[in-house]
């Protein structure tokens, strides 16, 4: 079937997104799925790509995130400002205000949509992890 799933009729596109500028998956899924409009980009947390270990501190935990995210609108020719929906979970709800001066630094108005919660663990203990949606044109 490859990058075809038959839906009764309709025949749905879906092609994976991979760059190595970004930290290799580390289960049995995509780094990113690119359908005919919109792009799903897995939940990424601050892995550095070249070492697969975490960057330490909370705002380097951040920011490494949003280098990942980046990497992967890159891979598809598209940037941050591409994003529609974010999904953000934190181990601590305190970050929340770092989260939000970051993404004041990364991000242009209109901002993403955004959901925030507070977990009680992540993969490998990091401090945060972000999903996204983008949408291919804006």
């Amino acid at each position: 079937m490859g990058n075809e799933a038959s839906n009764g009729d309709a025949l749905i596109m879906k092609k994976k997104i991979s760059t190595k500028n970004a930290p290799e998956a580390i289960g049995p899924y995509s780094q990113g799925i690119e359908t005919e409009n919109l792009i799903f980009l897995s939940g990424q947390i601050p892995l550095d790509p070249d070492s697969m270990k975490l960057v330490e501190g909370d705002e380097n935990q951040i920011r490494q995130v949003f280098k990942n995210i980046e990497a992967l609108c890159q891979e598809v020719d598209l940037d941050l400002n591409h994003i529609v929906k974010l999904n953000v979970s934190l181990q601590d709800l305190s970050l929340f205000n770092l989260v939000n001066e970051v993404m004041k630094e990364l991000f242009d108005e209109p901002f993403p949509a955004r959901a925030a919660l507070q977990v009680a663990r992540l993969p490998l203990d990091s401090s945060i992890e972000v999903e996204a949606i983008l949408a291919k044109t804006i």
